[in-house]
């Protein structure tokens, strides 16, 4: 048994209930052709969609996440090559598991297992030459199925939540860099600033897909990771260690939410579950997913963002693009669209979040020896290329951060509550920092498929020192400014294919030393996130009297830019002002805010009049 199939006792994780085998037939159609269930209850009707999308006849292989029901799921991809009539030359298969409902699903455990399981049965085909698949050829599939099949209604733990730290640094639990929750640093990095525009949509529990092309891995590790963002302060409040001593969790005692779980993931979806999309969203809960469908570009009344990936590809030096999905009136008796995409990027409040944030990255990449796993400003000048200037968004982005970092800098001091990250320093709070665009290849940005290494994962120096593994989620903070490496001049030539941050042997000291700074590293910015979330739904608290009372009341609580101004949003941000009318549906027991956004309250804010 592979050591990535296991935990470090040995134990093998019994969440699975079903198995199957999805396949693509030249005249049937998507179709599954061949499945074990845990029960008969259990109905698979329309995995074959989601596990062979759109588009990923282009590709050899894939993984891809998805959602049936209330079960998570995971599948392999092959593309297998046959000189069969109608084929056009390949065959398209994935085999998949559903896993038990449970409080977190981790379906990741099962990757490495599953990839060497489906690799088995095709070469045995391929051998001897069958195309066709006898029930003989999947008894490896049944054992495989039994071995992983759940045995009791708790999953013997497997689907239980202790928090981020026995999560990622626990070592009882399986590896840890198998996690999806460890590409946060790469997010950040594709994102930029932008990635606080998705922070405040997964906190506000709203509907967010993700556009890609395939491969479709790293999108849907991309939904995984957008939800973890926000899952701890999503949950039920039972669910999580609270210290009542603790100014900066005391909400949780006094805010419950209407859903008390993460934001959904759903994963990949297609045309197939537009009308799953629409009753998801009816919930209240949210969700998180991913396509290869173009079609939906002209859908949006199905989503409130929309996150093109294909504007970052190695041939475009430009982020992702972020849309807003926004309502257009109609007049009586149009049939035209109900909704329209907008451009979106971040908003000026977004800054000094993001400044801590960026301030952690380039923490992990002091030491980094990989040019792709630092900071931008770290990258020589003359290795950067000329056309990095030519996007508009980048020049947006660097104007907007100075003019906000000079703006706000003035107008009111740094909030220790809001970003605090334990002992980190305060010194950078606030700062003013213009980067180049963060290429993490010489040609521009793009999402690397799993495998091909995490971005923000820090490489070891053969000369630093081990740094010890902790349980809370704090950063310790050291000399940034000393042994900083400096790329050499023929690092240009490289970088035009990806440096890879590979994981190594596992008994390599540098290696367990990478691994560690990279779990320190999304801890840190887990907390970061987490804090600032506790310090917005702690004045939310305060403002809303059906939660100081503890009586549940249907209430209109009018708010001014002003009142925006102790959230540390930005006054004049409608994106701002939504966002505290979302958090307000979630936890305000009943009320609701109207942020009063007239010229009266704009002048009234500026000038301090009222």
């Amino acid at each position: 048994m592979s050591i990535d199939a296991i935990d470090s006792r040995g134990r093998i994780p019994r969440d699975i209930v079903a198995i199957f085998h999805a396949s693509f037939h030249p005249t049937k159609g998507n179709l599954v052709d061949w499945c074990l269930k845990a029960s008969d209850d259990l109905e698979l009707d329309g995995v074959e969609f989601s596990t062979l999308p759109s588009g990923l006849h282009l590709v050899d292989q894939d993984v891809v996440y998805f959602t049936k029901d209330t079960h998570s799921g995971i599948c392999v991809f092959r593309r297998r090559r046959t000189a069969e009539q109608g084929h056009r030359g390949f065959r398209l298969t994935s085999l998949g598991v559903l896993l038990a409902k449970s409080t977190r699903s981790r379906p990741w455990r099962h990757v490495a297992a599953l990839r060497t399981l489906a690799d088995s049965i095709y070469l045995s085909l391929e051998t001897r030459g069958v195309l066709e698949p006898s029930e003989s050829d999947w008894e490896p599939a049944r054992v495989f199925f039994e071995e992983r099949k759940v045995q009791r209604a708790d999953l013997s733990g497997a689907g239980e939540w202790y928090g981020w730290s026995h999560e990622l640094d626990n070592p009882d639990s399986e590896l840890s860099r198998f996690n999806p929750t460890m590409h946060l640093s790469h997010l950040l990095r594709i994102l930029g600033p932008s990635a606080l525009t998705l922070y405040k949509h997964v906190l506000g529990r709203q509907r967010i897909l993700i556009y890609t092309l395939p491969p479709v891995e790293a999108a849907c590790i991309l939904c995984q990771v957008a939800a973890d963002i926000c899952y701890a302060a999503q949950l039920d409040p039972s669910t999580n260690d609270i210290n009542e001593n603790d100014p900066a969790t005391q909400y949780y005692t006094r805010l419950k939410g209407k859903t008390q779980e993460g934001i959904h993931v759903l994963g990949m979806v297609t045309l197939n579950d537009l009308d799953r999309m629409d009753r998801e969203g009816k919930t209240g809960r949210g969700w998180v997913a991913c396509t290869t469908d173009a079609i939906f570009l002209d859908k949006p009344s199905y989503y409130d963002l929309l996150i093109d990936l294909t504007t970052s590809t190695p041939s475009k030096t430009s982020r992702p693009t972020l849309y807003l999905s926004k309502p257009q009136p109609q007049p009586p008796g149009s049939k035209g669209p109900t909704h329209r995409l907008a451009v979106f990027r971040f908003t000026w409040s977004d800054i000094r979040l993001w400044n801590e944030l960026e301030r952690i990255l380039q923490l992990d990449g002091d030491q980094c020896v990989q040019p792709c796993c630092r900071p931008s400003s770290e990258i020589n000048a003359r290795n950067k290329p000329s056309s990095s200037w030519t996007d508009p968004w980048r020049i947006y982005e660097d104007v907007c951060i100075v003019c906000a970092g000079l703006w706000m800098g003035s107008w009111r001091g740094n909030s220790v509550a809001s970003y605090s990250t334990g002992n980190g320093s305060l010194a950078n709070w606030g700062s003013i920092r213009l980067e180049g665009d963060d290429d993490l290849t010489v040609d521009g940005t793009f999402v690397r498929n799993l495998g091909m290494g995490i971005e923000g994962c820090p490489g070891g120096s053969p000369n630093s020192k081990g740094m010890r593994r902790t349980s809370g989620m704090t950063w310790p903070v050291g000399n940034t400014g000393a042994d900083r490496r400096q790329p050499s001049s023929s690092s240009a030539a490289t970088r035009s294919m990806p440096q890879l941050c590979n994981n190594g042997n596992d008994t390599d000291p540098e290696t367990n030393e990478r691994h560690d700074r990279q779990i320190l590293t999304t801890l840190a910015l887990l907390q970061t996130f987490h804090a600032n979330t506790s310090f917005q739904l702690s004045r939310l608290v305060d403002l809303l009297p059906s939660v100081t009372s503890g009586t549940p009341e249907t209430s209109v609580i009018y708010i001014t830019p002003k009142d925006m101004v102790s959230f540390e949003l930005g006054p004049l941000s409608s994106l701002d002002a939504r966002y505290l009318e979302w958090l307000a549906d979630e936890y305000g027991a009943g009320s609701q805010i109207v942020v009063k956004r007239g010229w009266k309250d704009l002048f009234g804010m500026i000038f301090g009049f009222g």
